[in-house]
């Protein structure tokens, strides 16, 4: 005999023996993780928790980065651009260097009701983070207490900073804040569904010769990989490269704001954008939905394949002489 398990969004079939007709027969219920598409079997209903890593030359290779399902890359002061890091399938032991806070990455950390984690911050944006409610840990707060940061002798500050993420948890527990979550899943598919496949390598400019951002598809583990000005993007301990499976590439308002050059950068209003999955790549929409940046056509949600995703943020009016900001090819 066969019985089929109803398992949320996947059935599991189980094999049974005529003679385990009058035992209890054990449930295989498998589940979707929220933010990648993936399954397990183990419980998981973990809060998300979103880090600010560090992009400076002096702070690469990072750590961590490999664990998050979601990454968002934004330029914050010059063409130094900045991550913010989702984490909540899987949980990474450190993350870092992790750096100061702006208001576009908590806005989104908190629309993915995620904790926001950060390392400084000028007094208007801790001002607005209490103001607005934001969950937040503040390494200001617990600067190389050993608990929730290190300052790592390897690098000179302020990209120095590593989050603890094995104590998140109980730190989340002891502010006060949900340490479980239950998060509306994004939307999947196992196969691509876009159209056109000229999206094995892109490259932005975010500032040419000085800041060059690519992503390149590598067809053996039908990943992208990311590159620093051809300097390819691994974990610092054991070198292996970061895998992704969605790269969205979105083009939004930027102004600079104060004489410190902070940016503003509207993370509300949608506009064109690019996806790129398995190979392939479509012109396509980005709109703001309840907080989280999704793909769009022609009023419709793109699935995302399961997977990691990087989500790039890039101005919409490229400073002058920048023709091309995004390219795109078959190399």
């Amino acid at each position: 005999m066969m019985l089929l398990a109803a398992c949320g969004q996947k059935d599991v079939v189980q094999d049974i023996g005529e003679g385990d007709l009058q035992e209890d027969v054990g449930e295989i219920k498998e589940v979707m993780l929220p933010f990648t598409g993936e399954y397990t079997t183990e419980s998981n209903n973990n809060r998300a928790y979103a880090v600010m890593v560090n992009n400076h030359t002096q702070a690469r290779p990072q750590t961590g980065l490999s664990k998050a399902d979601i990454v968002f890359e934004m330029l914050t002061e010059g063409n130094v651009t900045r991550f913010l890091a989702i984490y909540q399938s899987t949980q990474p032991d450190v993350v870092g260097p992790v750096r100061s806070a702006r208001e576009y990455y908590f806005t989104l950390a908190n629309g993915y009701d995620a904790v926001y984690v950060y390392h400084g911050a000028a007094d208007f944006i801790n001002d607005m983070i209490l103001s607005r409610n934001i969950d937040h840990i503040a390494g200001s707060q617990h600067d190389n207490d050993g608990y929730l940061f290190v300052r790592e002798p390897f690098r000179k500050a302020p990209h120095n900073s590593y989050f603890q993420a094995t104590n998140i948890y109980d730190a989340m527990a002891e502010k006060g804040y949900e340490t479980q979550f239950t998060y509306d899943p994004f939307s999947f598919t196992d196969e691509s569904e876009l159209e056109d496949s000229d999206g094995t390598y892109v490259k932005i400019n975010y500032s040419p010769q000085q800041a060059v951002v690519t992503f390149e598809y590598d067809e053996s583990s039908g990943k992208y990989h990311r590159y620093d000005n051809g300097e390819l993007t691994v974990e610092l301990t054991s070198e292996i490269p970061i895998e992704i499976d969605n790269v969205f590439i979105v083009e939004a308002e930027h102004r600079v704001i104060d004489e410190d050059s902070r940016r503003f950068i509207d993370i509300e209003s949608g506009g064109d954008a690019y996806l790129l999955q398995q190979g392939r790549v479509e012109k396509v929409e980005w709109v703001n939905d309840h907080g989280r940046i999704i793909p769009v056509k022609d009023g419709e949600t793109i699935p995302f394949v399961p997977g990691k995703t990087w989500i790039n943020f890039i101005p919409d009016a490229p400073s002058s002489g920048e023709t091309e900001q995004v390219q795109f090819s078959n190399e």
